[in-house]
């Protein structure tokens, strides 16, 4: 685990007098930031010396309520564990009303004890060192989907998409409307500039497949951390610029059963040492390598569902017809299946997972992700024949559609536990399952409207 140089923070104070508090934050298990607010003075002592944090703030539940099933809350006395800043983390938050920097964090191997094995980076950095070791150098682009909605509720006192610069609300997809997009210029004009001055390559944006839905992709990176710390960052960015605005950006899997959910899409490719793209290759269909590393993570997939959809509300984005794949299937170009290669030129050959909801931890998402390539090249798995067509309907393998199923196939994988660490799948599997009994407890709207009169 490299972290970062003192020189970073001199550079920082001194370019920055006018910054006042600076917010320091770690990855949770439900891919949160959680943190402080620290004063400038502070900021050279994390660099020299760390900066403790409790245990226990990688012992939370999705509501930041303490799992005792964990290990990290009493059993440990809440114990401190030092965190370090991480490598090109320390930026401004453009979007706040006084200058206000930002430093993201992570467990240090040894002084970070007991919690360091929870901290889902470390889970990511241990499956790219194996993947290094065998001289395979992984590549990854993140695409993120969400809704733009307004604070403001609807009559139902329901979220509802925000209002447009037109005043209009908008009620139809208009997917890839330019119109749209437009509408957004000042949300988005205020979202490239704040990625512009944190150095977060975003990219294209898309008006998506509901009325709201925006995608913003960033570059892919040869240093898949980059990569995956850029996702997290950017989508931290997003709400912060959405807040300034009056808005709220929602990353919810599915937030409106009637429209199309949000997804993360990862892109993902091997390199050698020097760069040079593993899966390049005039054939369409990619090399024996690409078409392992698919198999790899068809077989892995149920093992890996509930990393990808890790919420109730994940598994609603499963329906037909909707963008969202449901089976275990791949294809070149195709939008119906789940493992896509896109076209394009032989040099830029790679596999699009699109099985992840926006919801999704993305250094989970990444370390499962690469972790069944792996596989699929050890073992030399054959994901059989691609998809050609409407994949909807050619569909013979399903993935469940609930989160019972997938977390009781997340505990009974040892690929898992070997994949991304016995102590940690101990703690996010605590974090799920009272997770699990809460969200099944809690009698909801839908259970009236149903049984109140019926049942």
């Amino acid at each position: 685990m490299q972290f970062a140089d003192r020189k970073e923070a001199e550079a920082f104070l001194a370019a920055h007098p006018e910054v006042r508090s600076i917010e320091l934050f770690i990855i949770d298990a439900n891919g949160i930031p959680r943190g402080k607010l620290l004063h400038r003075d502070e900021l050279l002592a994390i660099y020299d010396n760390g900066r403790p944090l409790p245990s226990s703030i990688l012992a939370l539940t999705v509501q930041g309520e303490d799992v005792e099933g964990t290990g990290l809350v009493w059993e440990v006395a809440d114990a401190d564990c030092w965190t370090y800043p991480l490598p090109g983390s320390l930026t401004l938050q453009p979007w706040r009303a006084s200058p206000t920097g930002q430093l993201q964090v992570s467990m240090h191997p040894t002084q970070g004890l007991p919690a360091t094995p929870a901290d889902p980076r470390q889970a990511l950095s241990r499956v790219v060192d194996r993947l290094k070791a065998d001289g395979f150098h992984p590549v990854m682009a993140v695409e993120l989907e969400f809704y733009l909605l307004d604070k403001q509720r609807d009559a139902h006192g329901r979220p509802q998409p925000a209002l447009q610069m037109n005043g209009i609300r908008p009620e139809a997809p208009q997917v890839y409307g330019v119109y749209e997009l437009e509408q957004l210029q000042p949300f988005l004009d205020d979202l490239y500039a704040a990625c512009e001055v944190q150095g977060l390559p975003v990219r294209t944006a898309i008006s998506e497949y509901a009325p709201g839905q925006v995608e913003l992709t960033l570059e892919h990176r040869f240093d898949v951390m980059q990569a995956i710390d850029e996702g997290v960052r950017y989508k931290r960015l997003v709400k912060g610029v959405a807040n300034k605005h009056g808005l709220q950006a929602c990353f919810m899997a599915k937030p409106f059963g009637d429209r199309a959910g949000s997804g993360m899409h990862l892109h993902v490719s091997l390199a050698d040492a020097q760069g040079n793209n593993l899966y390049a290759s005039e054939d369409i269909h990619g090399t024996p390598l690409l078409r392992h590393s698919i198999g790899g993570m068809m077989a892995r997939l149920l093992d890996s569902l509930a990393i990808f959809c890790p919420n109730a509300n994940s598994f609603r984005r499963f329906q037909a017809n909707s963008y969202a794949p449901l089976a275990k299937s791949w294809g070149v170009n195709n939008r119906t299946v789940s493992f896509r290669v896109p076209g394009g030129p032989a040099k830029s050959r790679h596999i699009e997972h699109r099985i992840c909801g926006a919801d999704a931890n993305p250094y989970l998402a990444a370390a499962a992700i690469l972790a069944a390539i792996h596989e699929g090249i050890r073992e030399q798995i054959d994901p059989g024949a691609p998809i050609v067509g409407n994949g909807y309907e050619q569909a013979t393998e399903f993935l469940p559609t609930d989160w019972l199923t997938a977390l009781r196939a997340l505990e009974a994988s040892s690929w898992a536990r070997e994949a991304l660490g016995e102590d940690f799948l101990k703690v996010f599997l605590a974090i799920k399952w009272e997770e699990y009994r809460q969200f099944m407890g809690e009698v909801g709207e839908q259970d009236w409207r149903w049984y109140l009169h019926h049942a």
